[in-house]
């Protein structure tokens, strides 16, 4: 006969939620690996000791790394997707018929909460993975990657220029003027000179001169960070990325020990600065956690991003090894000039000295030496047409760090630099594709730059906290067996033609010492061999001398 379930909703009286969550489920393990109890004292100074009681902030963190493990971005899909999990529940402490709290709650809390608490709690994680032996400390890989902020291009408005005075004070009682009806938020500034720059570059555009594909479309506008600004989050910056469509993003800087590929480093930042202005920040807080945990950092290893003079001298200042390649534009030589490294001056083919005169900063900070002819030099010069035709003497700017580049530049040569450069592949790489597909990262729900800056954190505790619970020390086997003892008279013996070896060690394989009680007779020896009786006496005599050469009877 065929079943038919009937399905009847009635209360349960007996129901035990720790009975129906399995002992090897990752959030009764997550719930039994940690100590959430500092966390109460770290934000006792949040609130005051009167008042409604507020969101457990155990169970806010708890939330938040549930988010980043089931790869929600919503708070509201969070709160939904709790309640229809057992496991989850119990790993929050809440039973099957409490309410969960409720999404604003969660915002506020998190706005609340300041960055550095955020930052004990990946410390305190980390240490355990340390102390699980996750972590070497020794190489670390440095790379960056565009995050989605949470707002839209759409919404972008223009700067104002920097020159524009500002709008006179409104008096209680009159109209409103029609400067002041421009919202505070739209007042932000550039310098007048960048706006004249894009102007003319939106001109050109428009001229069908030269620009992109479609720009002739009167949707088309020409958006920069220098003109352009988002009211909804004004800390998101317009990243471009070769092959990708630009948009509103923060910069997720991030350091991987090549241990174990957990994540030692993360920070967010604005999408718009360079990754060589950045790695002083990342590699400062670095070192200070590694050092803590007494590992100390031995080897940077980042792409041509990071590539700069400062970078170069500041990690090997620090002790640290930098495998970073070399920028394209650097040559280490110039065409026609001779280098004198005792003088510190260049020498050009007609024989004429380049001296040094004076140091030069460029916008990116990077800080280079100028070396000037003298003007009578050139002037009487006859190849002063094809080396110098419109000034009046030969000048030469090379960089400051040129032994720095030098050497970052054998390094990159090297078979040992090729091995370095396939390490940060497959180290840093498969953690940010891991981090932006499955833990939550794709997109920051949040607004401004130190509300990222938690999102990020929390998303490394929670991979780094998987990695923990995924790994299984290595167990070695081993056997232990009892051998018979070898008796004290064939001991003595034994120990007697060592020592005889040792000290005669012509007499090589012929076995010349009591050969009759040798287990090697491949070479019989021409000597007359000593017998039993007078090995005896020898250890009898010797004897009290065997203990101090670290033996016992």
């Amino acid at each position: 006969m065929q079943g038919h379930k009937q399905f009847v909703d009635k209360v349960v009286l007996r129901f035990r939620l720790s009975e129906r969550v399995p002992k090897q489920n990752l959030y009764r393990r997550l719930a039994e690996l940690l100590d959430w109890d500092f966390l109460y004292q770290q934000t006792q100074v949040l609130y005051s000791h009167t008042g409604h009681p507020s969101l457990d902030p155990v169970v806010f963190f708890k939330l938040m790394l549930v988010s980043r493990l089931e790869n929600l971005v919503s708070d509201r899909r969070l709160v939904e997707h709790c309640s229809l999990r057992l496991d989850i529940l119990y790993f929050l402490g809440y039973e099957v018929d409490e309410d969960l709290p409720w999404h604003s709650t969660i915002s506020r809390t998190r706005q609340l909460f300041p960055a550095a608490i955020f930052e004990h709690l990946f410390d305190h994680v980390f240490a355990q993975c340390v102390a699980a032996g996750l972590v070497t400390g020794h190489t670390q890989a440095v790379d960056s990657a565009p995050v989605k902020a949470n707002a839209s291009l759409e919404s972008l408005c223009e700067k104002q220029s920097a020159e524009v005075p500002a709008p006179p004070l409104h008096v209680a009682g009159e109209p409103v003027p029609a400067v002041l009806a421009v919202p505070p938020a739209a007042l932000l500034s550039s310098p007048a000179h960048e706006l004249r720059r894009v102007a003319t570059t939106h001109a050109r555009y428009l001229r069908h001169d030269s620009g992109p594909l479609g720009r002739d479309r009167a949707q088309a506008r020409l958006l920069s960070n220098k003109t352009h600004y988002s009211p909804t989050d004004p800390d998101a910056r317009i990243s471009v990325k070769p092959g990708k469509a630009r948009a509103l993003s923060y910069l997720c800087s991030m350091a991987v020990d090549e241990g174990h590929g957990l994540i030692s480093h993360i920070q967010a930042d604005f999408a718009d600065r360079r990754d060589s202005v950045l790695l002083e920040s990342i590699v400062a807080p670095l070192h200070q956690r590694l050092l803590t945990q007494d590992l100390p950092v031995q080897e940077v290893v980042a792409d041509t991003n990071y590539s700069n003079g400062v970078n170069y001298a500041l990690l090997e200042a620090r002790g640290i090894t930098p495998w970073i390649p070399v920028f394209g534009k650097y040559k280490p030589e110039t065409a026609g000039f001779t280098y004198d490294a005792e003088t510190d001056c260049f020498t050009c083919l007609a024989g004429k000295k380049l001296s040094f005169k004076a140091f030069d900063k460029n916008q990116e900070g990077g800080l280079g030496k100028i070396y000037r002819a003298a003007s009578r030099d050139c002037r009487l010069c006859p190849r002063k047409s094809t080396c110098a035709p419109k000034v009046k003497k030969r000048q030469l700017i090379r960089t400051a760090y040129a032994p720095h580049y030098r050497r970052a530049l054998a390094r990159q040569q090297s078979r040992q630099g090729q091995r370095m450069r396939r390490l940060r592949q497959r180290t840093i790489e498969p953690v940010f594709g891991s981090l932006l597909q499955h833990y939550g990262l794709r997109r920051v729900n949040t607004l401004g730059r130190s509300s990222a800056h938690k999102t990020m954190l929390l998303t490394a505790i929670a991979f780094n906290l998987k990695k923990l619970l995924k790994h299984q020390p290595k167990k070695t086997l081993r056997l232990a067996m009892a051998l018979p003892r070898m008796p004290l008279e064939e001991w003595f013996l034994s120990f007697w033609q060592k020592l005889y070896r040792w000290q005669h060690p012509a007499v090589g394989t012929s076995q010349e010492f009591c050969n009759s009680h040798c287990t090697l007779l491949r070479h019989p020896s021409p000597t007359p061999t000593a017998s039993r009786k007078d090995c005896l006496e020898r250890v009898k005599k010797w004897g009290r001398q065997v203990p101090a050469l670290g033996c016992t009877f």
